[in-house]
């Protein structure tokens, strides 16, 4: 029987009604024992003489193995399938969010108040002001989540309603992880253009933008568009949050092995929005020796002077029609392996040709670019981007302190320095003394995370003159 773990993404629960007759049941377990499907709850609905119902949990493969076990369940004499329910859609029926107002409308006073005629006051201070539209309306604590849907997970182009689902998760992390009100926005657009036009309509409802799930290489100038048009922060949260968590993973696992980062040799594969702005990340936090592939090759490279002075725009060491050697070349001695690619293309013996005391991060999901049983043997310190493996490398440990760190001093913008502060602080939530192999990287759960890379955020943002409120802090006590 194949175990699937407690977090398996295909556990069915079916009502089946079966006759009230001994050893029914016993075919229904051995079926599922013989199809590899793990059984799990079993309840009992109602019962007569004659029939008994049950609920029956157990996993799955996959949907196409879930479907050959329910027609397997159907044809067994006396056994009906009454309903199949899947846990995962049960979940989204309805979807996962819903907007509530902070003050109970219940009397015609708060009625007068929130809305016309009191309102209307607010609004012409706001118009005398608009700086005052901070303190008084939920654009200090308001983050647009802005997606076209053409590169959903890793799942590809599925365009925008197939995308809200995502958007929905997305915005509920924001809000159960550092109090913020984020809001799905999937445009019916995949043009440049018309993304930027758009957002920079309704920019003034919010106070930060989150770009999610769009595509390589226009993502890179939609941000940079963006972050050109508008006077509120702006982030791809794809490339700099996936970045952010990595240095801080990667800070840790020099920690523990005793290396220095400007003297470590590091290989990123897969040169994507995640992969461009890591490299990015880690010149800007020291690395000096650095060597970026895709899948032609060795196609970013050069001495640390090249690489530092090329590291906000790298296409000044790009030469993608003219690789200079393999995957397997720049493994060669290589000390951090960072993959941000595709499952599967690593071996053994490709580990080996790096240095010792090697370091590995396979991010690709759901398959990482190493399977995690070989890479054990192989490495001294191994992360994934997965959750059943230790050191889980997963930008929701970025963003959430970023973008409140951000909004608390009404940033105009996310810079180096605050990205460079928050992967500092992430690393930091670990005590020293708390780190080994499998403990570089704090839990998603771990709830000092967030506080933690806010404030660091925020003094970053002050210090480099980004910021507009010198004290963190949300809301405002100014009157008209």
């Amino acid at each position: 029987m194949v175990d699937l773990g407690p977090y398996s993404n295909y556990r069915l629960t079916v009502r089946l009604e079966l006759a009230n007759t001994p050893g029914i049941f016993a075919r229904v377990a051995a079926l599922l024992a013989e199809e590899g499907a793990n059984l799990g709850a079993v309840d009992i609905v109602s019962a007569t003489k004659t029939h008994i119902i049950r609920d029956v949990t157990f996993d799955v493969r996959n949907e196409a193995h879930g479907e050959k076990v329910l027609a397997r369940l159907n044809a067994v004499p006396e056994v009906t399938v009454l309903s199949a329910s899947d846990r995962i859609f049960l979940l989204h029926l309805g979807g996962k969010i819903r907007v509530e107002g902070k003050i109970p409308i219940n009397t015609r006073n708060i009625l007068s108040m929130v809305y016309t005629p009191g309102v209307g006051r607010v609004s012409q201070a706001i118009a005398r002001d608009v700086s005052k539209v901070y303190a008084f309306t939920s654009k200090s604590n308001s983050v647009a989540v802005v997606t076209d849907g053409s590169a959903v997970l890793g799942l590809g182009n599925l365009g925008p309603e197939a995308a809200l689902p995502v958007m929905e998760g997305k915005v509920m992390l924001f809000k159960e992880l550092a109090g913020i009100d984020a809001w799905p926005l999937c445009l019916n657009t995949q043009d440049p253009d018309e993304i930027v036009r758009i957002v920079r309509g309704i920019a003034p409802g919010f106070g930060a933008i989150n770009l999610e799930d769009i595509s390589a290489p226009r993502c890179f100038d939609i941000e940079r568009r963006l972050k050109t048009a508008l006077d509120i922060p702006v982030m791809h949260d794809d490339q700099h949050g996936t970045a952010v968590v990595i240095l801080a993973a990667l800070t840790n696992a020099l920690q523990v092995t005793g290396k220095r980062i400007e003297d470590v040799r590091v290989v990123v594969n897969g040169l994507g929005a995640a992969g461009t702005a890591c490299c990015r990340m880690l010149l800007a936090a020291g690395v000096s020796h650095l060597l970026g592939c895709d899948k032609e090759g060795i196609i970013l490279s050069g001495t640390p002077e090249q690489l530092h002075a090329c590291r906000t725009d790298l296409t000044a060491c790009l030469t993608r029609e003219v690789p200079t050697g393999t995957l397997r070349d720049a493994l060669k001695g290589a000390d951090v392996f960072v993959g941000l690619s595709v499952g599967n293309i690593l071996t053994a013996g490709d580990l080996d040709l790096m240095s010792p005391e090697r370091i590995v991060f396979a991010m690709a999901n759901p398959d990482p670019e190493v399977s995690p049983e070989l890479a054990a043997s192989h490495c001294r310190i191994f992360a994934t981007g997965r959750s059943d493996f230790p050191n889980q490398i997963n930008n929701a440990l970025a963003f959430p302190g970023i973008f409140r760190g951000a909004l608390d001093v009404q940033a105009s913008h996310i810079n180096e320095a605050m990205k460079l502060a928050a992967a500092d602080a992430i690393a930091h939530a670990i005590p020293r003394t708390a780190l080994s192999e499998e403990y570089i990287i704090p839990s998603l759960f771990d709830k000092t995370v967030v506080p933690l890379v806010a404030r660091a955020v925020a003094a970053a943002a002050r210090d480099s003159g980004v910021a507009r409120r010198r004290t963190p802090t949300n809301g405002s006590s100014s009157s008209e």
